[in-house]
């Protein structure tokens, strides 16, 4: 899904299209609360089960992107899991974690609010 939204980015695209899952969902969700993507929006395909997110990039007053940097922090050969104490802070407050915890998909200063730690999937600004 990351590596889609930046392909995206780099190729100047309006929309991009992902096939769904909840996880994707959620963080589709916590983008556009925190103002990284315009909107987004799930399709469902007639005769079948697949599910499509449709994100809606947002840009700038001049072209440029909102997402200036996307990684993935947790792979499958390298988990990374963080008490709520140890959430750092991206980019001194400017950027966003997205962590999964036993609470749900939320963003670093949430998780820190609620005192739950959990895997670091993201960090995007």
């Amino acid at each position: 899904m990351l590596t889609r939204i930046r392909n995206a980015i780099g190729a100047r695209q309006t929309k991009v299209d992902i096939p769904a899952s909840r996880l994707k969902i959620e963080i589709a969700r916590i983008l556009k609360e925190e103002g990284y993507i315009t909107n987004y929006s799930i399709k469902t395909t007639e005769g079948s089960n697949a599910r499509t997110l449709r994100i809606f990039l947002r840009y700038g007053p001049k072209g440029e992107s909102v997402i200036s940097h996307l990684e993935r922090v947790s792979r499958p050969s390298r988990r990374v899991y963080v008490p709520s104490t140890q959430i750092t802070k991206v980019l001194g407050g400017l950027g966003i974690n997205i962590l999964s915890t036993s609470q749900g998909v939320m963003t670093g200063r949430q998780a820190r609010r609620t005192n739950v730690g959990g895997e670091v999937l993201c960090s995007i600004y």
